[in-house]
């Protein structure tokens, strides 16, 4: 379970005991909290050090806050990197951060190849090219959030789920079929379920991190095929 956190304030009043009872893994959007153009300091999420930490500085046409060029956020990606448990990196920043993956590599951190779709439900073609350019890549995990339009968009996102792969996939749904969608998916063995910390989401239909922790405590795992 992933809490995920995008707003200097929502980060400063996390506590720390309800942050842990929530998620197993916070994640905070770095590009969410460059204010003012500074790249954020690892004092920032001080009093959440200890719990696994994933970071992602993500690309403005994928939902990031801000227009924050490659450069820019690689170097708020490499401030956060003593802290991580994770990384997140767009399939499509894989060309333009060579030098941060090689480095990930030699120092074991392992990493979230994410792909976003916030216009439509994308065809299981462009994930599956999409999630192949992860794997040759290195990352530990491919992360796909669509735009289902209907139940039947739904259902193929589940089947590319459950498809051979070579590395571990997690889908999620955005806007209204996102919250269903999230509960599916974690029925058939998503690895990463993604809810927010704070007053707000960071992403168009997500539930809270300890909603949607406690709605899938109560699903009865189903297999594909």
């Amino acid at each position: 379970m992933v809490g995920s956190v995008a707003t200097p304030e929502a980060l400063r009043t996390l506590n720390r005991e309800a942050v842990a009872a929530a998620c197993d893994l916070v994640e905070i959007r770095l590009d969410g909290l460059a204010t003012g153009g500074e790249i954020p300091q690892p004092e920032a999420w001080a009093h959440l050090r200890g719990l696994p930490l994933l970071f992602t500085a993500r690309r403005g046409d994928e939902g990031g806050s801000g227009a924050w060029s490659a450069a820019q956020r690689e170097a708020m990606l490499r401030a956060a990197l003593a802290d991580a448990a994770l990384l997140d990196v767009e399939v499509a920043s894989i060309g333009e951060m060579p030098t941060l993956l090689r480095d990930l590599a030699a120092r074991g951190l392992p990493w979230v190849a994410s792909f976003h779709d916030f216009s439509g439900p994308s065809d299981a073609a462009t994930l599956g090219a999409a999630r192949d350019r992860a794997a040759a890549a290195g990352a530990a995990v491919f992360k796909a959030a669509v735009t289902p339009g209907g139940v039947a968009d739904l259902c193929d996102l589940v089947a590319f789920q459950g498809a051979p792969s070579p590395l571990p996939v997690a889908v999620m749904g955005m806007g209204p079929l996102g919250p269903v969608s999230r509960l599916l998916g974690a029925q058939f063995g998503s690895p990463l379920h993604y809810g927010f910390l704070g007053p707000a989401p960071t992403a168009p239909g997500q539930w809270s991190a300890a909603l949607l922790r406690e709605a899938i405590r109560h699903l009865a795992p189903l297999r594909h095929g």
